[in-house]
């Protein structure tokens, strides 16, 4: 084991999944706020992407980062759903923590197009803003399924290891095919498949199959995946940029094509090698101040982030007339800090109105679902949350309005509704001494939180919470973090 890892499971957690997390959401954020260009002229909003320039699609081999949001997903689902009581209660807990930072950002983006356009502002860019502001939704509507479905993908693991990852990339080149020869609405079965496998990589991880890989093995696993995606594009039917691009006629993201699968290894090879640099950032002062406050507030700051740019753009494109300098000329350079501070700005504001639903304190318990319920709150959800990444919060046309889809929002919510957990077990956390005791609310968008994980049964060689030698002091230790993350702490 390297000293790296020792350090960690010391500590009982898993530093490399928690820097990940913070990695992936400043790239998210960044790359969202670099890309727009913008300019506006006689009420009309005009928008590009800077992505879209000659060469700057290899950027986003690295800067898309949802395959490794998927993978850092599962290693954190699995780390806890080893350890849950009940596979109802550990769905609905996980399914109620998603969907309550929606509700303050549905609330407002239901009524400020209608306000914004009564104070004169005209149609078409609120109609943007509001669609832009909506568009992350989807993230969310496909984790909530993935989540609904961890048991079984839980189980299958244990029973047929890698083979699922297989059988899961094989389903995703043959929805390619038919995608490109029958009909492009075929390919939205890969938003399960390609996320689910990625997803199933971090039961790897967790599970210690990736975690103490030498380093020729994980450079040769990121040389492959990067060899195997240039291959795909400069040979096979898919774009070389990992983001959709403007009259693009195809999207490796919208839907995912198995390209993404490729990705995913090349991406995840690349981390794992340079891991031990990465857990010895994470033991930094500063590092662990930042990933600490950064861990109970992730969700909020993935949902206002892109309110954060449409305020930014509102005052200095259409009420200032600024318009984007040409991506890569050095206007654009010395202009993209002042634009990112702006941003970043308006977003920690956000973050303070709107954090508290995420990192909330409440008294008594959640109520008991059935599985059958949750299942349902599940799909009720997921629908109401692509309904609205599709649409945003505007009306158009004869399409139903965001009411219908944040309703069923609500009523997914109502069903797993959370209560949070008693005051008093906050302040017993709070009141600990280490800094990696502190109270923190997990964040199954972003995978909060990892744990080490105990010791392994003879017969499946996966670690079991359940069997006997789960008793040892350290996987008792275990049980009771990974139990009180799902009451909403994580230690």
């Amino acid at each position: 084991m390297q000293p790296t890892e020792a350090h960690s499971s010391s500590r009982g957690r898993d530093s490399f999944i928690d820097i990940i997390r913070a990695l992936c959401v400043l790239a998210v954020i960044s790359q969202h706020w670099l890309m727009p260009v913008l300019s506006y002229e006689h009420g009309h909003l005009s928008t590009g992407n800077a992505l879209a320039s000659p060469g700057w699609w290899i950027v986003t081999w690295l800067t898309q980062v949802m395959p490794m949001v998927f993978f850092a997903g599962g290693a954190a689902n699995f780390f806890s759903f080893r350890s849950a009581k009940s596979v109802s209660e550990w769905l609905r807990s996980r399914i109620a923590r998603l969907l309550v930072p929606v509700i303050p950002l549905a609330a407002v983006w239901l009524l400020l197009p209608h306000v914004l356009m009564s104070a004169g502002v005209p149609q078409q860019p609120v109609q943007t803003a509001g669609k832009i502001a909506g568009q992350l939704l989807w993230f969310l509507a496909v984790y909530v399924l993935v989540v609904a479905v961890t048991p079984l993908m839980y189980t299958w693991y244990r029973r047929y290891g890698w083979r699922v990852i297989g059988v899961l990339a094989a389903c995703s080149l043959v929805v390619d095919v038919l995608r490109f020869e029958v009909s492009p609405a075929i390919g939205y079965l890969n938003a399960l498949f390609v996320w689910l496998a990625a997803h199933q990589s971090g039961f790897h991880y967790a599970d210690g199959g990736l975690r103490t890989g030498r380093a020729w093995k994980t450079s040769g696993l990121a040389a492959a995946g990067f060899g195997l995606t240039a291959a795909a594009v400069f040979f096979g039917p898919y774009p070389a940029s990992m983001i959709g691009m403007p009259g693009a006629p195809v999207s490796n993201m919208s839907p995912p094509t198995a390209v993404m699968l490729a990705l995913t290894a090349g991406q995840l090879g690349l981390w794992l090698t340079l891991k031990p640099a990465i857990t010895r950032l994470a033991e930094r002062p500063f590092a662990v101040t930042v990933l600490r406050w950064c861990g109970s507030r992730f969700m909020t700051l993935y949902l206002w982030h892109m309110p954060a740019l449409v305020v930014t753009a509102g005052i200095s494109v259409v009420g200032l007339g600024f318009a984007t300098p040409a991506p890569g000329s050095p206007m654009w350079f010395a202009v993209a800090p002042v634009w990112v501070g702006v941003a970043g700005s308006f977003l920690m504001c956000f973050t303070r109105m709107f954090g508290r639903f995420e990192v909330r304190r409440g008294s008594g318990e959640a109520a008991h679902a059935s599985l059958g319920k949750v299942v349902l709150a599940a799909v009720l959800s997921s629908g109401g949350l692509l309904g609205l990444a599709a649409q945003g919060f505007i009306t158009s046309g004869n399409s139903p309005g965001p009411v219908l889809w944040v309703l069923l929002v609500l009523a997914g919510l109502l069903i797993v509704r959370d209560r949070s957990v008693p005051e008093s077990v906050h302040g017993r956390w709070s009141r600990t001494g280490s800094a990696h005791a502190s109270v923190r609310h997990e964040d199954d968008a972003s995978a909060l939180t990892a744990r080490i994980p105990g010791p392994r049964t003879p017969s499946t060689g996966t670690p079991d919470a359940r069997t006997p030698a789960a008793q040892a002091p350290a996987a008792r230790t275990l049980t009771l973090t990974a139990r009180a993350g799902d009451k909403g702490l994580a230690p």
